[in-house]
């Protein structure tokens, strides 16, 4: 027999022979073979004793015991390592039977347990007169040798414990074991070593991975046994995971009976006070009968994996571009607005801006999302006026798959989901529809969103930021939009002033708007290196650009100067030694009426690039007669009055800390006269 593969780089298996027979000193004459694969010990023990002995070895037990008879089937049924039972060869069988018969005339067989059924036929087809004989501990060996003495044998083969006792009592005896038989044990028993080894290291490693997991985990046998369980369902549970393993796992957690799934799949089952998400699965793929895992889920885990999840998956186009630095102007109403903005950005309260359209809504949004703690999060903008109502639903609250005809495979994240953990920005909030207002009213109060075609809500961390141009409260008397929902969003607000109520910010804002421009013009780069060359472009222009209502506020601006870049590329393209005939003829024209303006720091003047007269041909809405204008405008000192008391009235809001009877009597208003202003329609 082939000897077993050896690892020298593995400790030595630990091998015990146990026998208190005969069988001992053939243990004896072999046991130098295995000297350098096992660490061999031949213990005189048997039975009960050998129990004993291998409970108090502890740490240092035989991986496997070698033994035979009857004291190795007493032992397999009573220690909880492998044993390893010496068998006899037919060889062996032979070889003693020929002995036997040299040595007497009637022979008998005697086998630890019913005699082999291929031993029979062995005896029966060689017609050998051999009487045969089992016993099944060592007391009956005793009676099966006593009687088989009184029907006159004269020899006994069998194992170690019958031979010695045929002897004590004058029969002749022939042991059936040979050394190749004993060697055959040993090799099975080294076999058994290792193949238990590896097995233990398997079963370790696999402990030490369900010790590392964040879950509590357990497998069950078929019948609901624990088979492995690692210390974080244990403590979850309050057991000794040790002393777990082979016990029924609802007598161990009674109050698990009746909440974990009854089939592959998952269930909620509360342990301790603490929600868990059970789920539960094979233990392999082989059906039932293999058992079952399951594993145990915090859903406070759950909820805050998906937050940061969430939070990752944002994309480049969910950011914020513009901070605080980027807003220009110097006047009062606009100092105004930079300290709420900054004073906002530490509350997560809901933001309302009020402005004209192109005052800079959502600049003021960014800035303020940069300045906040969820600066690092992502930063949504939508135009509620810019979808149609059933597209701004999905695209705001989401869909699953399947909501309706051309909804994505698997479904697709809402806006506000995408959010999540950030600033939700919701321009022209008085656009959106009236059956979408109570939806957005609901994620304001829950903070928690439902998907289209879904019945399970996802829990969201976000900031709201609604902007308008819109006098809502005309909104809510008209029945267009709900006044819940104004109460819940006007919690902070800043109203932004229209750029014609601050001449004074209008020639830095063209300057830094010339600047971008140029900046996307390689042609200008060079004409325009600073703030200082732009505004001595611009220098001629300073008076009509300040007489103009500019309606469109910062974004007319930036249309008209975008003009103005334009025709200075295509002039600078036309000549590269200055300005043209015509313009050089244009300037001169207007040369004593602009040469204070254009005065350069030594006294001398610089010829403008562009004139009033090319301002004429490239934004003539700016160069119409005053009178003009004034009709269209009729409104404007009404409207600028309503903007001043407004803006006064929230900035002495903001200086109080929000108290409204502290602004009141700093103002020498009535609360009644505070709000009647606040939402008259601006």
């Amino acid at each position: 027999m082939s000897t077993p593969p050896f690892d020298t780089a593995a400790p030595r298996p630990r091998i015990w022979a146990l026998s208190i027979s005969r069988l001992r000193d053939l243990f004896f004459d072999i046991s130098g073979e295995y000297v350098e694969r096992a660490d061999l010990r031949i213990v005189a023990r048997g039975f009960e004793d050998a129990v004993h002995e291998i409970d108090a070895a502890g740490a240092g037990r035989p991986d496997v015991v070698i033994a035979g008879g009857s004291n190795g089937a007493y032992l397999k049924t009573r220690v909880s390592v492998p044993v390893v039972m010496i068998g006899p060869t037919g060889f062996d069988l032979m070889h003693a039977l020929a002995r036997a018969r040299r040595d007497g005339s009637k022979v008998a067989l005697v086998t630890h347990g019913d005699t082999p059924e291929e031993v029979r036929r062995f005896i029966a087809a060689y017609a050998l007169d051999v009487t045969l004989a089992s016993y099944q501990s060592a007391q009956d060996a005793e009676s099966v040798v006593l009687d088989l003495r009184d029907r006159g044998i004269d020899v006994v083969v069998g194992p170690g414990l019958v031979t010695d006792l045929a002897a004590s009592v004058g029969m002749g005896a022939v042991f059936l074991y040979s050394r190749a038989s004993v060697r055959a044990g040993f090799d099975t028993a080294l076999e058994v070593a290792q193949a238990t080894r590896r097995e233990t290291i398997r079963r370790q490693r696999l402990d030490n991975l369900l010790q590392h997991l964040r879950d509590g985990v357990v497998a069950l046998d078929a019948q609901g046994r624990v088979e492995a369980m690692n210390q974080r369902l244990a403590t979850v549970l309050g057991i000794d995971a040790a002393n777990a393993v082979g016990r029924a796992l609802l007598d161990l957690a009674p109050d698990l009976a009746g909440s974990l799934p009854d089939s592959d799949g998952d269930a909620f089952c509360t342990v301790r006070g603490a929600s868990y998400v059970v789920h539960r699965g094979p233990l392999a793929s082989s059906g039932a009968a293999a058992g079952t895992v399951l594993t145990f889920q915090e859903s406070r885990a759950v909820e805050r994996l998906d937050r940061t999840l969430r939070s990752r998956q944002r994309v480049q186009q969910f950011t914020a571009r513009y901070r605080l630095d980027d807003m220009v102007g110097a006047s009062d109403s606009m100092q105004r607005v930079r300290a709420l903005v900054q004073r906002y950005a530490r509350s997560d309260a809901t933001v309302l801006i009020l402005g004209e359209s192109g005052t800079g809504k959502e600049m003021v949004a960014q800035s303020m999302h940069h300045l906040s703690a969820r600066r690092d999060f992502a930063f949504v903008a939508m135009n509620c006026g810019a979808f149609p109502e059933a597209l701004l639903e999905s695209e705001l609250f989401g869909y699953e798959e399947g909501a309706f005809t051309g909804a994505r495979k698997g479904g697709k994240a809402g806006l506000i989901e995408v959010a999540h953990r950030g600033t939700l920005f919701l321009d022209e909030i008085g656009e959106m529809p009236l059956s979408l207002q109570s939806r957005l009213l609901r994620v304001l109060q829950e903070r928690e969103v439902v998907r289209l075609g879904s019945t399970e809500p996802t829990r969201v961390d976000i900031r709201v930021v609604a902007a308008t141009h819109r006098a809502l409260t005309e909104g809510i008397e008209a029945g267009s939009f709900r006044a819940d929902l104004y109460y819940r969003l006007n919690i902070l607000s800043i109203a932004l002033p229209p750029l014609r109520e601050r001449p004074t910010d209008l020639l830095p804002l063209a300057v830094e708007l010339l600047l971008q421009a140029a900046a996307r013009e390689p042609r200008l780069a060079a004409r325009l290196p600073d703030a200082a060359a732009a505004e001595r472009v611009l220098a001629a222009l300073a008076e009509p650009l300040r007489r103009y209502a500019w309606p469109g506020n910062v974004r007319e601006l930036q249309n008209v100067i975008e003009r103005i870049a334009v025709e200075l590329a295509e002039m600078e393209t036309e000549t590269t030694a200055g300005l043209n005939v015509q313009a050089q003829a244009q300037a001169q024209t207007h040369a004593e009426a602009d040469a204070e303006t254009n005065a350069s720091p030594n006294g001398a003047t610089t010829q403008p690039l562009i004139t009033r007269d090319m301002l004429r041909t490239i934004a003539p809405e700016i160069m119409e007669p005053h009178h003009a204008r004034s009709k269209k405008t009729a409104l404007t000192l009404r409207e600028r009055s309503r903007h001043v008391e407004a803006d006064e009235i929230r900035a002495a809001l903001a200086a109080h800390d929000g108290d409204r009877d502290a602004a009141c009597e700093a103002l020498g208003i009535s609360k009644t006269t505070l709000w009647r202003k606040l939402s008259a329609p601006r």
